[in-house]
C-alpha cells in the first residue's frame, strides 16, 4: 500500500510560487468551486500553524479541502448573467478552506479564508475541537512510518524467523481497525498485516497468516501483538501479474491493436477546470478524499435556445468494502476507503494509451500533505471522446413499396475518469456525458484479490465453511462486498426538485371503461401509479423491491404537452443491497447500504454518507442518521444518494489479477426536452476510405 509522496517541482521556492500564484489572482480570480492551488494550500498551512488557537505541536494535517461558497452565491455567480455582473459577483465571494489537523491527541476543524493578493494572507476564521466518535483520514506519511516498525520488533522478527521467511522479503500495511461496540476512551489506533513478496509483485497473495500488530499512530509505536496461527505462505509462482512474468503471449488470433485519431482534433475545450463539450458544460474538481468532483453541469437546449442545469455537485462519497471472514485476522477488515484512506489520495498517474486513450487531455490534482506543504498529482483525471461503434439513433422504414429508408446517427461520448488504487484493488470511475442528456456513472473494479492463507491446496479438502473460494494452493479468496455512494446534489432545472416513484402496478381487465377497463377479451394489463415522496422516508429505495421509474422532477417547470420536466434513475447492473444484520456493528457504521437510494434535504455539511469522521466512527453520524429526521423533500433542494452495490464471490478466473467488472446507473432525461434533443444530429461520414489505416485495403 505505500507509494512515495511526489512534491511540487522544485523549479520555484514554494513561497515565491505563491506569490506569483496569489498575484496573478489578484487580476484573475479562480472560479468559487476550483480546489486549492499550490499557493492558496501554502498560505493555509502557514495561517494554521501561527493560529494560537493550535498551540500543541506538532500539528498534522489530515484533510484540507475547498470550504466551497454558500450555493446560492455560487449559482447567482454561475447563472447570474452579464459578464461584468459575474465578475462583480466572483470578487465578492471568499476563498475558504476546511482543515482537518491533529495536534495534541486532539482532531481539529478549522476555516481558513484566502486573500487572493499579492501577499497571499490566509486567515483562521473559526476553530473548533472534534468531540464524537471518530478520527480523520490516516495520512500517507503515517502508514509510511507504520509500516517501518515491524522489522525492528522482537515479537514479530521471532515470528518470521520461525516460519522460515526471509524478513528482506516482508512487506506489511496498514488497516483500519473498524468499531466493535468498545466504549472506553478512543485510541486512535490501527491493524498491521505483513506480507511475503519474493519473486512476486503481488505480495497481497503472499498473507502472512495469523499474524496481527496493533500500532497506535499517535505515539507511532506497536501496542499489541498476536502470533495466532501459523499456516503455510502462498508460493509466488503464478502470482506475478507483469509483463514478462506471466508467460508466453497466449496462442492463437489476437485483437488487432487500435488508436483513435482525431484528424480535426479533439472535439471539446477545457478552460481552467471548465469542460465545454458539445451540448454539455461542468466544472472539474479535485479533492484528497472524494477524488474527482463534478459541478454546475448544465445541458444546452437548441429547441429553446437556452442552457439548463442537471447537477449541481456530485461526487463518490464512500466505498464500503466489508469481508466476510469473522475469524480475529479478518473480522475488523470493514474498509471505509474515501473517509479512512482518502480516495484523492490513492489516485495515481493516469498511463496515456492505456488507462485513457491517445485523444485523451489531463487535469492534475493537489494536495496536502502530512506537513501541510503542497503535493503535486499529474495526470490524476483524464478527459477524452469515447467512440465505441455505438449508435445514438436509428431506424430502418421498408414500408414504401420499392424503397428502402435507413437512418443512424453514431454516439459519441466524453468521459471524465480517475482511477484509484487502494491497496489491492484499483477503481475505475467515469462520468460519461451523452448528447442526448444522460450522464452514466461506471464503477469498473480490477487488481488484486485480498486473500487469505489456508492448509487447503484442494477443494475436496474443505469441510466447513471456508468463507472464500479456494482460488490456488494454500490461498483462500474471501467473499466480500463492494458499495460506492455517490452524492448527487440535482439542480433539474432549477434547486427545487421533488422525488417521484412511477409504479408499474398490474390490473385486471374488468370490461368497464369507467374503472380504465375495454370490452375486450384482454385478460390484463399494467399502468402506473404516480407517488411524489413528501419526506426523507418516502425516499429510500430498494430498486429491486418492485417494477418501477425513479425521477426527478421539478414541479414548477413543465413542457408544451404539461408534463413535468425531469431526470430519471436507472440502475444498470450491480445493485446488489448489504444482508449484513442491522446490529452488526460494521453495518451500524455503513447503515445506508441497506437501500440502493436515500433522498435528503441539500445541506452544505451533509457530505460523507458516514460522517466526517470515517475511521473508528459509530453510525451516530452520517446519512442514516440525518434522515432520521425526516425531513421534507417534496418541491425543495434535494440531494440523491445512490450505491453501485456488488456482492463479489471470488472465481479461479480473478486471480492472480481480476479481469475489469463493472456496473453503474444513468441519469436519463424524461420529459426534460420538448423532443429528442439529438434529432438533428449529423450523420456519421460517409467518404469511401479512411485517411489513417489500412483497414479499407481489406474490404
Amino acid at each position: 500500500m505505500a507509494r512515495t509522496a511526489l512534491p511540487v517541482p522544485a523549479m520555484l521556492p514554494l513561497v515565491l510560487l505563491a506569490v506569483l500564484s496569489v498575484t496573478a489572482a489578484a487580476s484573475s480570480r479562480p472560479h468559487p468551486l476550483d480546489p486549492l492551488s499550490p499557493a492558496e494550500i501554502t498560505a493555509v498551512r502557514a495561517a494554521v500553524l501561527a493560529s494560537p488557537l493550535v498551540p500543541a505541536r506538532p500539528i498534522t494535517f489530515h484533510y484540507v479541502g475547498l470550504d466551497e461558497p454558500d450555493k446560492p452565491d455560487v449559482l447567482a455567480y454561475a447563472y447570474g448573467g452579464s459578464t461584468p455582473r459575474r465578475r462583480q459577483l466572483l470578487r465578492l465571494l471568499p476563498r475558504r478552506a476546511l482543515v482537518i489537523a491533529r495536534a495534541g491527541g486532539q482532531s481539529h476543524e478549522l476555516r481558513v479564508e484566502v486573500t487572493t493578493n499579492a501577499s497571499s494572507a490566509a486567515t483562521v476564521l473559526s476553530h473548533a475541537v472534534h468531540r464524537g466518535a471518530g478520527f480523520p483520514i490516516l495520512t500517507l506519511e503515517e502508514q509510511f512510518a507504520a509500516v517501518a516498525l515491524p522489522p525492528a520488533y522482537p515479537p514479530f522478527v521471532d515470528s518470521v524467523r520461525r516460519r522460515g521467511l526471509d524478513m528482506g522479503d516482508v512487506l506489511c500495511a496498514v488497516f483500519p481497525v473498524g468499531w466493535f461496540g468498545d466504549t472506553g476512551p478512543p485510541e486512535r489506533v490501527a491493524k498491521m498485516l505483513c506480507f511475503l513478496a519474493g519473486a512476486t509483485a503481488n505480495f497481497y497473495a503472499r498473507p502472512i497468516e495469523g499474524v496481527t500488530m496493533t500500532v497506535d499512530l499517535d505515539r507511532m509505536a506497536i501496542v499489541a501483538y498476536r502470533d495466532r496461527v501459523a499456516y503455510p505462505v502462498p508460493k509466488a509462482e503464478g502470482t506475478d501479474y507483469r509483463a514478462g512474468k506471466t508467460g508466453p503471449p497466449l496462442a492463437g488470433p489476437q485483437p488487432a491493436p487500435g488508436v483513435v485519431v482525431q484528424p480535426e482534433g479533439r472535439g471539446f475545450h477545457i478552460d481552467g477546470n471548465i469542460v465545454r463539450w458539445a451540448n454539455w458544460e461542468f466544472h472539474v474538481g479535485f479533492d484528497m478524499r472524494a477524488g474527482t468532483v463534478i459541478s454546475l453541469a448544465s445541458v444546452y437546449d437548441a429547441d429553446a435556445g437556452t442552457r439548463r442545469r442537471v447537477l449541481y455537485r456530485g461526487f463518490v462519497s464512500e466505498v464500503f468494502v466489508p469481508y466476510m471472514d469473522p475469524v480475529e485476522e479478518w473480522y475488523y477488515r470493514t474498509f471505509l476507503d474515501a473517509g479512512e484512506y482518502g480516495l484523492g489520495l490513492w489516485a495515481f498517474p493516469l498511463q496515456p494509451g492505456a488507462d485513457c486513450p491517445a485523444n485523451a487531455a489531463y487535469l492534475d490534482g493537489y494536495y496536502a500533505g502530512q506537513d501541510g506543504k503542497p503535493v503535486a498529482g499529474a495526470n490524476r483525471i483524464c478527459v477524452f471522446e469515447r467512440y465505441a461503434g455505438d449508435v445514438a439513433w436509428r431506424h430502418t422504414e421498408a414500408g414504401f413499396p420499392g424503397q428502402l429508408i435507413t437512418e443512424v446517427r453514431p454516439d459519441v461520448t466524453l468521459v471524465v475518469r480517475m482511477v484509484m488504487s487502494l491497496g489491492n484493488y484499483d477503481y475505475i470511475l467515469d462520468w460519461e456525458f451523452k448528447t442526448s442528456g444522460s450522464i452514466k456513472f461506471v464503477v469498473s473494479l480490477t487488481g488484486l484479490l485480498e486473500v487469505k492463507g489456508t492448509p487447503y491446496t484442494h477443494a475436496d479438502e474443505i469441510t466447513a465453511d471456508a468463507h472464500g473460494t479456494l482460488v490456488s494452493e494454500n490461498t483462500l479468496a474471501i467473499y466480500h462486498d463492494h458499495y460506492v455512494t455517490y452524492h448527487l446534489d440535482l439542480d433539474i432545472d432549477g434547486t427545487n426538485n421533488s422525488f417521484v416513484k412511477n409504479v408499474i402496478t398490474a390490473r385486471r381487465n374488468t370490461g368497464n371503461p369507467a374503472t380504465g377497463g375495454a370490452a375486450t377479451p384482454r385478460r390484463s394489463y399494467w399502468t402506473v401509479r404516480r407517488e411524489v415522496a413528501e419526506t426523507e422516508a418516502d425516499g429510500q429505495v430498494e430498486v429491486d423491491a418492485g417494477p418501477a421509474d425513479l425521477l426527478f422532477v421539478n414541479p414548477g417547470k413543465k413542457t408544451r404537452m404539461g408534463n413535468e420536466v425531469g431526470y430519471r434513475l436507472i440502475p444498470a447492473g450491480a445493485t446488489a443491497a448489504s444482508v449484513l444484520a442491522d446490529d452488526d456493528y460494521p453495518q451500524r457504521r455503513a447503515s445506508y447500504t441497506k437501500k440502493q437510494v436515500w433522498v435528503t434535504p441539500y445541506s452544505k455539511a451533509e457530505k460523507w454518507a458516514p460522517g466526517m469522521y470515517a475511521d473508528q466512527s459509530t453510525g451516530d453520524d452520517g446519512l442514516a442518521a440525518w434522515s432520521r429526521r425526516n425531513r421534507g423533500i417534496r418541491d425543495e433542494d434535494i440531494v440523491l444518494w445512490y450505491t453501485v452495490g456488488l456482492h463479489h464471490i471470488p472465481y479461479q478466473e480473478d486471480f492472480p489479477v481480476m479481469p475489469t467488472l463493472s456496473g453503474g446507473f444513468e441519469l436519463r432525461p424524461s420529459n426534460f426536452f420538448e423532443r429528442n434533443p439529438i434529432l438533428r444530429a449529423s450523420p456519421a461520414s460517409t467518404h469511401g476510405h479512411s485517411t489513417n489505416c489500412s483497414c479499407d485495403d481489406a474490404r
